[in-house]
């Protein structure tokens, strides 16, 4: 009996019974129609009983997962149910979702013909990676009389992880196709010497560089012999990513950390369609989940699994430990987008001696945010005294921020400021200039 449950139509007869029995103490006349009224509604319940509870299985459903949830995207989830009845029901699905999205009210209500099934979809967003763990499935089902329901149970637990943002990953790749040819008019940069890519030796030839004279080939086979080189076709980029205490700001439910992973998924991404290396590391109060730059076919699957489990350490990240590592671990002139966050100038240069120290023997593209409340406030036009003064203290920070930009760039270090929601378009438009322009 713990299945049956009682609806609001068997408490309106209840009700109406009630009120004939009330009636029938004044007027005694209408006591036979409580009767009746009684009695009849008993009949319906005991035929809506049996009707539900007479066959073992009336109802299947499963709940249809995808592999893994994607961070601050729209998650599709469905449903297959199924009418095993020889009527129409009403179902009523209740999936006892994960405890992270709070959804005290979820219901699905649906009518299902005999012999049918149904798929019902409903949308999930995570705002947070981890493990996401589901529970019962519920099915309520009501008969036309409607006035008991029988509950089915299924899929009793199932967990899903949630990693960081895939889904849009093919929207960015046309994105970036599209953007490359906007970026076709930019003036490339002259680079002095040439690449060391080794492509082949040959014979040497009148105007051959004699710097790359192979002297080995050259005794072997009596003539001079030189090594050709070609341009660098595997260009290495790096993804660093702090995960200090200035990463935790939210905003729009996700942190400035989770929006660094997601774009660094999607730049991964289109690294990788362009033939380039990718790699990534983070860092705190040291360096970790280091993933070195490869272009082979499951790099994209190694970071995501690298960045899985990338938490705030809630600690003031270690610059100094930072290029040290750099320096030691990176021996090729590499990309290196450093996702961190400035908010004042003074921040700014406490570390400038190492981001200097980095962008000595790499391009450093320093990325950090706008933040997006803000930025309201400047462009919200002031009601009253109090939100003038809050707006001048706004518009004083946001021409600190750029003091930053300019500071950076006095350096050679470039610089992405942006709305966390615009990163990830943001970066890959960045790496597209740098590749078109030549400067790596």
């Amino acid at each position: 009996m713990k299945n049956l449950f009682l609806n609001n139509r068997l408490f309106y007869g209840l009700f109406a019974a009630g009120t004939g029995y009330v009636m029938a103490f004044f007027f005694p006349v209408l006591l036979p129609w409580a009767h009746g009224v009684l009695v009849v509604l008993s009949i319906l319940i005991l035929l809506d009983v049996l009707f539900l509870f007479n066959h073992k299985k009336g109802i299947s459903a499963q709940r249809i997962l995808p592999e893994k949830l994607s961070n601050g995207d729209q998650n599709a989830v469905k449903v297959d149910v199924k009418n095993h009845y020889f009527f129409t029901v009403t179902t009523t699905v209740t999936d006892e979702v994960p405890f992270q999205f709070q959804m005290r009210d979820f219901e699905i209500r649906r009518k299902i013909t005999s012999g049918k099934n149904v798929f019902l979809e409903y949308v999930l967003e995570p705002k947070e990676r981890g493990e996401y763990s589901f529970g019962n499935l519920n099915v309520f089902v009501t008969s036309p009389l409607g006035l008991v329901s029988r509950r089915y149970t299924f899929q009793k637990d199932a967990m899903l992880p949630c990693y960081p943002s895939f889904i849009h990953l093919g929207a960015y790749e046309l994105m970036a196709l599209q953007n490359e040819f906007l970026l076709g008019g930019i003036k490339k940069i002259r680079k002095l010497g040439h690449t060391m890519e080794f492509e082949q030796i040959k014979e040497y030839i009148p105007g051959d560089d004699v710097r790359t004279i192979n002297w080995k080939a050259t005794s072997k086979r009596n003539q001079l012999m030189v090594n050709q080189y070609q341009d660098e076709k595997a260009q290495r980029v790096f993804m660093v990513i702090d995960t200090g205490r200035t990463m935790q700001m939210p905003f729009g439910g996700l942190s400035l950390l989770d929006y660094s992973i997601n774009a660094a998924m999607a730049l991964s991404h289109i690294i990788l369609k362009k033939g380039d290396k990718s790699g990534m590391m983070t860092f705190s109060r040291k360096t970790e989940n280091k993933i070195a730059a490869e272009n082979k076919s499951g790099q994209l699957r190694k970071i995501s699994e690298a960045l899985y489990n990338v938490q705030t350490s809630f600690a003031e990240s270690d610059f100094s430990r930072l290029y040290q590592d750099v320096k030691f671990s990176m021996g090729q002139r590499s990309l290196i987008l450093l996702f961190t966050n400035f908010e004042t100038l003074d921040a700014v240069n406490r570390q400038m001696k190492y981001l200097r120290g980095i962008a000595k023997n790499h391009l450093l593209v320093v990325v950090f945010f706008k933040n997006s409340e803000l930025q309201q406030l400047i462009h919200t036009p002031p009601q009253h005294i109090q939100q003038v003064y809050d707006q001048i203290i706004a518009e004083k920070f946001e021409y600190e921020k750029k003091l930053i930009i300019q500071e950076l760039r006095k350096y050679g270090i470039y610089t992405i400021y942006t709305l966390p929601e615009h990163l990830n378009v943001e970066v890959i438009n960045k790496y597209l200039e740098i590749k078109a322009r030549g400067v790596l």
